[in-house]
């Protein structure tokens, strides 16, 4: 496979809605062509808003009326899959050939989802991960996914898989998406912290791909007109660190703090044979008569309708 080249694109989502932030998205469409990109993975929660700091008015064994507001315009300014601003995001992957992995609050009747889409220049919208593991609070807004959205998606640049944020760090899931042959990690994520890179290329390592993650940018919260209690209101809300990294944990790009932009570098999946010489984690490093891990990929409905 010829060098291909790989992007994260470091932005955030903007304070007036998903209208905005899809228009901002479009407006990378010349430079990701001029940059001959052929993959381009976009932060978590990018359309649909990361709300950092929000505690819809809930406290332990009791929820107050604002919260419910705020969920309500939480709920409002989700994305439906499919729907207007997947179509959006097809039409960019096709105009630009780029493959994307885009972050988004997927609506679903009433229950949302922290979940990375997919999108083929070719055949638009083919795949999407559902956070299986919302962090902390987020569990008061965010349902968890199921295994039927694991998917392993091809592309030019290669099998890409998605983990968003925290979920990284669950080594089973690695394992079952190291396992489907993923050659190309998608990490979407708002974490900001420096243990975040260390995190990237231990992956890189351990799974022995290339790493692409994408982390949202946002200014102070002065700058923005919020509150966020126990925070410096001057200092960014989340400064970014979007990083590429090699199979062998090598930065080959970034990581971008406090600033947009595209974050890009050349790979070459061939490089993964002789990464996997003397590490192949599912593979001749493994030990199958020690260690076994079943994953369940059936969805799993709340309520199931039959005839």
């Amino acid at each position: 496979m010829p060098t291909s080249i790989v992007a994260a694109l470091q932005i955030g989502s903007s304070p007036s809605g998903k209208a905005d932030t899809l228009a901002h998205i479009l407006s990378f469409e010349q430079q990701i062509i001029d940059s001959d990109t052929c993959l381009v993975v976009m932060p978590e929660a990018l359309l649909g808003g990361y709300p950092k700091g929000e505690i819809f008015g809930t406290r332990l064994g009791y929820r107050l009326p604002e919260g419910r507001e705020s969920y309500a315009r939480y709920h409002a300014n989700a994305v439906d899959v499919p729907g207007e601003e997947t179509a959006a995001l097809a039409g960019l992957s096709e105009r630009t050939g780029a493959s994307l992995v885009v972050g988004v609050i997927e609506r679903d009747g009433y229950t949302l989802y922290c979940t990375a889409l997919f999108f083929d220049p070719v055949k638009g919208l083919v795949a999407k991960h559902r956070k299986l593991m919302p962090t902390g609070t987020e569990r008061l807004i965010w349902g968890q996914g199921d295994g039927s959205t694991l998917p392993v998606v091809e592309s030019p640049a290669g099998l890409l898989a998605s983990a968003i944020c925290w979920e990284n760090h669950m080594p089973l899931l690695r394992s079952a998406m190291y396992a489907k042959g993923a050659q190309i990690w998608c990490a979407p994520t708002v974490d900001e912290r420096d243990i975040w890179l260390c995190s990237m290329r231990h992956i890189a390592h351990e799974g022995r791909c290339f790493v692409v993650s994408a982390c949202q940018v946002q200014p102070s919260p002065a700058e923005l007109g919020i509150e966020v209690p126990h925070w410096d209101t001057n200092r960014p809300l989340i400064r970014g660190g979007s990083v590429i990294v090699g199979p062998l944990g090598d930065v080959l790009a970034g990581p971008l703090i406090n600033e947009e932009g595209l974050v890009a570098a050349a790979i070459d999946i061939d490089e993964l044979v002789r990464a996997r010489y003397d590490f192949d984690v599912v593979g001749h490093y493994s030990r199958p008569d020690v260690f076994e891990l079943s994953v369940d990929q059936r969805p799993k409905p709340g309520v199931k309708l039959t005839d």
